[in-house]
């Protein structure tokens, strides 16, 4: 058995239990009270793959799932053709009083020169740019780690992106130093057609199904595979995961350093010696090992790991806002350094190209700004307990359901959502 901060089956001490443990009253072969309520699927279990157990009484059907036409499936999309409407022809009188000039008037050849050369000016800017967006998309495009993530569910109202921290534990930070690579960060950042954009936080220890058996969400990836976490997502939300950005906490330092320091807020003060944060209550600009620790921490945290997601939204929510800001994209030497830092620090889908980045770094800015929508699921147990399992989150499927159809649609009110919303 390993401890909660583990994969595979983890016998977790609930992170944060206001309700006491309590078992469910169905049993499985071994004795396990589960949950009966996800629909099995039927997809063959890797020989790794946790035992099977019955599903949560108290978890709703979840999104009746064809896994054999969403490999079929392709995602369709029309084209809007955009016209511009003719301008009217210009009158006599109109061409007239343009045109006449008193006779007296002196030729306008200075203004002339002077116009074409800020055209010429101009122009010239405008070449210069393309060259460099040209080559800067270039740099990019041949820089990306592609991997394959997505599912053949059709494509939705608005566009949606699965970002994942994957904590590689691998020393640049404090004394908690577990091996392994867990998504122990899933974020849902959802930009719709019209309306704010949304940043909410995946719980690591939601409970979910694969096949007959019961585990954590932060555990499917390494047992299943990459593809069946975008499809727990999307079976969650019920929304099409158009694009998944996987980043290694370790990779924030540089791109943090690179960028020369985020500002930071939190009201407590912290010495934490598992994640190395020390920390005065208040807002500080600090550096990427800072950054790395803040996002870290949950042990000193009244909320667990529910204000570690907190943290963590708003370590890349700075991140994008500083990113995205006139003062960096106009430091061309500032770009390409943060452009390194953050190509050595990511993992894309394999459709993702630079625009889709830059999209997907102007909605994280959107979703942290005052008229962005941030927080987490909905749940209706924090500490439901699972034999072999541990405490996890049971999630509260309907809502979580209607909250992803407002948000994609666009008609969700700016705010804060979720649960641990709920709960302040």
């Amino acid at each position: 058995m390993t401890n909660d901060e583990g994969h595979g089956l983890p016998d977790t001490p609930p992170s944060f239990a206001p309700k006491p443990r309590r078992k469910a009253t169905v049993q499985d072969a071994q004795g396990q009270p589960a949950p009966p309520s996800f629909a099995p699927h039927s997809r063959r279990s890797p020989s790794s793959a946790p035992a099977m157990q019955p599903v949560p009484a108290s978890i709703p059907p979840r999104v009746a799932r064809d896994r054999a036409s969403r490999a079929t499936a392709g995602a369709s999309s029309n084209a809007a053709t955009n016209q511009r409407p003719q301008q009217p022809a210009r009158s006599a009188t109109t061409a007239a009083a343009v045109t006449a000039r008193p006779s007296n008037a002196r030729p306008h050849t200075t203004h002339h020169r002077v116009r074409n050369g800020l055209i010429a000016a101009l122009v010239i800017v405008l070449v210069a740019a393309l060259c460099a967006g040209f080559g800067i998309w270039n740099w990019v495009s041949g820089s990306l780690r592609k991997e394959d993530w997505l599912t053949g569910k059709a494509a939705g109202p608005a566009t949606t992106w699965l970002i994942l921290g994957s904590d590689e534990r691998d020393g640049t930070t404090g004394s908690d130093d577990t091996p392994g690579d867990r998504t122990d960060t899933i974020l849902i950042l959802t930009k719709p057609k019209h309306g704010p954009s949304s940043l909410i936080s995946v719980p690591r220890d939601s409970l979910v199904q694969v096949d007959d058996a019961l585990l954590k969400i932060n555990a499917v990836m390494q047992i299943y595979g990459r593809q069946e976490l975008a499809t727990q997502i999307e079976d969650i939300t019920g929304q099409k995961i158009d694009h998944v950005a996987k980043i290694t906490f370790g990779g924030l330092t540089g791109v943090v350093d690179a960028l020369g320091g985020i500002e930071l807020c939190y009201d407590q003060d912290v010495d934490d010696e598992l994640s190395d944060l020390h920390w005065k209550a208040g807002c500080h600009v600090v550096d990427g090992h800072t950054a790395l620790a803040f996002s870290r921490m949950r042990y000193s945290d009244p909320k667990g790991d529910f204000g570690r997601a907190e943290r963590q939204r708003q370590v890349i929510g700075a991140i994008a806002k500083k990113a995205a800001s006139p003062a960096t994209l106009m430091n061309f030497g500032t770009v390409r350094k943060v452009g390194d830092a953050a190509l050595q620090a990511i993992t894309v889908d394999e459709r993702t190209n630079p625009k889709t980045l830059l999209d997907m770094l102007l909605a994280f800015r959107g979703a942290s700004g005052s008229n962005g929508i941030t927080g987490s699921l909905y749940w209706s147990d924090p500490n439901y307990y699972v034999d072999g399992v541990g405490s996890c989150v049971l999630l509260d499927n309907p809502r979580n359901l209607e909250l992803f159809t407002q948000l994609a649609a666009g008609t969700h009110d700016p705010g804060v959502v979720g649960s641990a919303a709920e709960l302040g």
